[in-house]
């Protein structure tokens, strides 16, 4: 059984899913060039650093890649079910991926909330005492007792204790 006729001749359909494949595939190559390009320009205007630009790009790039192979996969086998299991598939591994980050993020979001620590705060986090220099939404920056920097992930200050030294009232808004 075919499903093509080309001069006269018929295509297996064995040949016809690896062609539809490989067309797929190329298009999923240079469509991920350009939304990794477009992407990678979107970063770079927001003056972000070269370093983030790279990495952004080659994120989209996998992410896009990953997404073509798996929709060539369900055309060329003729079959929805193999996509939905790749983009299932591909869903928990980046869930499991960014799990962390994602942690901090939604901490961050509750300490600026909640505002128990604020800028020029004095608190002592894990043995280590120092002035809050920046809170952020993914991490916390203290400068310690010596000079250095600490950055803390605020998903740390979320789920252990911090002692905050500074005394004002919880009603009183940060600095």
């Amino acid at each position: 059984m075919s499903l093509a006729a080309i001069g006269g001749r018929t295509i297996p359909d064995q040949f016809l899913g690896i062609a539809i494949f490989v067309v797929v595939l190329i298009a999923t190559f240079i469509g991920a060039r350009l939304i990794a390009r477009f992407v990678g320009e979107k970063v770079r205007q927001q003056h972000m650093r070269a370093e983030m630009v790279v990495v952004t790009r080659r994120a989209v790039t996998a992410a896009v890649i990953v997404l073509g192979v798996f929709l060539a996969l369900g055309w060329a086998a003729q079959n929805a079910n193999v996509t939905l299991f790749g983009l299932l598939v591909a869903t928990v591994v980046a869930a499991l991926g960014v799990q962390q980050l994602l942690q901090d993020y939604v901490s961050g979001y509750d300490v600026l909330l909640e505002r128990h620590i604020g800028i020029g705060d004095r608190i002592t986090f894990d043995e280590q005492s120092g002035t809050v220099t920046d809170v952020r939404l993914r991490v916390t920056l203290i400068k310690s007792d010596a000079g250095d920097l600490i950055v803390v992930p605020n998903s740390e200050l979320f789920t252990k204790p911090v002692t905050v030294h500074t005394a004002r009232s919880t009603t009183e808004p940060p600095k």
